[in-house]
Formats: C-alpha cells, structure tokens, sequence
C-alpha cells in the first residue's frame, strides 16, 4: 500500500494558493514600489509590504501563503489583487483558487472595440452581428446589422442603447414581430447582468433604469417584476420593412479578455431567410 501523501504536500487549493501568491509577490520590484532597506535575499516584496499595501495583517497574509486561516473573503482577495498589480485574468485566477469562483464583473466605460474584434464582426457578413456592453450599450456592430437591425452609425451615441431602443423608439416596436416578449425578456436578460457587474455599475444603471421607468410605464412595470433570465440563445422574429418576416437564431458569446462585453451574432434562421439579407446586402453596397 502506497503511503500517505503528507498533508503539507497535498495540492490542496489552499496549497495552490499559497504558490500563486509567493510567484505573485516575487515578481514585483521592491524599489519601484517605494520599498527599501537592507539587501533583500530574494527577489520581490516581502509578505508584510504586500500585507501593508492590502491593508491586510501581516499575520493573516502570512498565513495566507501557508495554506491556513481558512476561505479569505472577496473583499481581501481585491485588495491583494490591488496590491500584487494583477492583470485581469490574474485576478480572476486569484479569485478561483480562493473561492472557487470567478470575481464579480467590473463595470467599466467603453468607447469601441479594437480593430482584431471589429474585423470579427465584419467577417461575419451577411449574420447581422454587434458588441454590447453590461449597460446595453452597442459599441460596434457590423454591415449586415446596420441594414437589418439599425444604422447605428447614424445614431446619437445614447440612442446606440437597445433597451432605450426597445422602449423608446416606435422602430423598434414596429421591428419586432414579438413586442412585448423581446421587451420582456431583454429586462429580465438586462438585470442579470447588472447584477453580475457590480457595485461599479450602480451609477450608470441607476441613472438608465430611473430615465427608463419615467419615459416608459410598460418599463416600469417590468422592471418591478423583477425576472431574471441569462440571454443566451433563441430565435428573434422580425417585420423588416424591406425584407418582410425574417427570423434569425441569435447566440450570445463572452468576448476574451473583456468579461464586461458580450457579442451577439444573428444567424438567418432559413436558407430563404439568408438569401433575403445577402439580397439586400448586395442592394446597399
């Protein structure tokens, strides 16, 4: 029989964490982050000067490392994120060894998406694609959702908002074959990810929601019910002014590296649904 591994000697996530954190900290120039003193042996910070920039104890980092002290909230784990200068991805890894889970969204501004994603979206012709970020916003899109679904590009940038769109322009009422099931649904998608943003999006989703609910009581009511759906997948039914019934299968897809964009792609449900939008693709060109 095979002896006991030695409990010290277990990966063990505590064990996995601890290594992630002594890698971290020895990583970072000391001096550049204002720290000094007699010749350090090895490189990188010592456990109390990322305990003092964590706000930490020194006692409770140390254990930390070791393994001991049990699950730290998530709270401590940002303030050590914080204080090793993680990456984004660093930080979510941070996160699953020391609670199992990935961290809450950051809500941040966004402006465009770079070139590498926005020729994503265009090789996607003639499936209308488009970006949205945690507050519904549409950031970039392509050709074929500029002449399906809206001319963004002709939009002033707080009318580029779908649920704005959805509520507040009679386009976008008389699109959607479904009106009130899209309406429905895309608030109940909306308050999920509002809830998976965070703290950092109160302001700006607070600012949408209270605008929403004085132009809209069809908003109002909804948002009171309080449902909660995830967007992923389904079939989206249109009465498109040039093409008719149209229907396309739509897909929601995380963008790498930006947890807080998603991307949605619209498929043209039937092969007679694809020829009706490369049809009127080619009349645009």
């Amino acid at each position: 029989m095979n002896a006991p591994i030695p409990r010290e000697n277990r990966l063990t996530s505590e064990n996995r964490l601890g290594a992630y954190l002594r890698d971290r900290r020895a990583r970072l120039d000391a001096v550049a982050l204002g720290f000094s003193g007699p010749r350090r042996r090895t490189p990188g910070l010592r456990r109390e000067e990322v305990a003092q920039r964590a706000c930490i104890s020194a006692t409770w980092y140390t254990w930390l490392e070791q393994g001991r002290g049990g699950a730290p909230s998530a709270d401590v784990l940002d303030r050590i994120a914080r204080a090793l200068m993680l990456t984004d991805v660093e930080r979510e890894h941070l996160f699953l060894l020391g609670l199992g889970r990935p961290p809450e969204l950051r809500y941040r501004e966004a402006d465009g998406v770079s070139p590498r994603l926005q020729r994503v979206l265009d090789a996607l012709d003639p499936c209308p694609a488009m970006i949205k970020t945690l507050t519904w916003d549409v950031i970039a899109w392509n050709r074929a959702a500029t002449v399906v679904l809206a001319n963004y590009g002709d939009l002033p940038l707080e009318e580029r908002n779908i649920l704005r769109r959805i509520f507040c322009d009679p386009r976008a009422r008389a699109i959607n074959s479904e009106w009130e099931q899209v309406a429905r649904f895309v608030v109940a998608a909306f308050r999920a990810d509002v809830a998976r943003a965070g703290a950092g999006a109160e302001g700006p989703v607070n600012a949408l929601v209270e605008e929403l609910r004085r132009r809209s009581p069809e908003f109002a009511a909804m948002w009171a019910d309080n449902d909660v759906r995830q967007y992923g997948d389904g079939v989206k039914h249109l009465r498109h002014p040039v093409l008719g019934p149209v229907s396309f299968e739509y897909s929601a897809f995380a963008v790498d590296g930006r947890p807080d964009l998603a991307m949605i792609v619209y498929n043209p449900a039937t092969p007679e649904d694809l020829a009706a939008v490369r049809s009127l693709l080619d009349d645009r060109v």
